[in-house]
């Protein structure tokens, strides 16, 4: 229980600090590229089911709250039915790589969500990415059984 609360409590402290987000585009954006090399986006696909199962969220708010709390953006639900959730994830900084043309994966994001609605809705779940330059938006298409 000590254990968990000071985990709690650390990471609370990671969500106030504010830092220039160039260190993380340059880990993520250069550094992971050349190390992960042609597998890169899959990795990252993988490497988001696997951040989800070490951070299980219950609710789609839960998740939303989690995106903005690690910085990876507001993400809003855009349209669901039963076997389909449609989420749009926006930013600062996936504005300014639009602006900057750079090629970027959000496959980690779209694999963190795919593992989060398989938890929730108890079905194995695919998400999907797209970029929509002219509005700035990433659109993740979540499906499942």
């Amino acid at each position: 229980m000590f254990k968990q609360k000071l985990k709690e409590d650390h990471d609370k402290i990671l969500t106030q600090l504010t830092i220039p987000a160039f260190g993380y585009e340059l880990v993520r954006e250069t550094l992971l590229k050349d190390i992960l090399g042609k597998d890169y986006r899959s990795i990252l696909y993988w490497g988001g089911k696997n951040l989800a199962r070490k951070y299980p969220l219950g609710t789609i708010q839960e998740i939303i709250n989690f995106f903005e709390s690690s910085g990876l953006g507001t993400l809003v639900v855009a349209k669901e039915n039963k076997n389909e959730m449609i989420f749009e994830l926006t930013s600062d900084l996936i504005s300014n790589r639009f602006a900057r043309d750079t090629e970027y994966s959000y496959q980690l994001e779209a694999g963190f969500l795919a593992e989060q609605l398989q938890n929730i809705m108890g079905m194995e779940a695919e998400a999907m990415e797209q970029q929509k330059k002219k509005s700035n938006t990433i659109i993740f298409t979540v499906q499942w059984e």
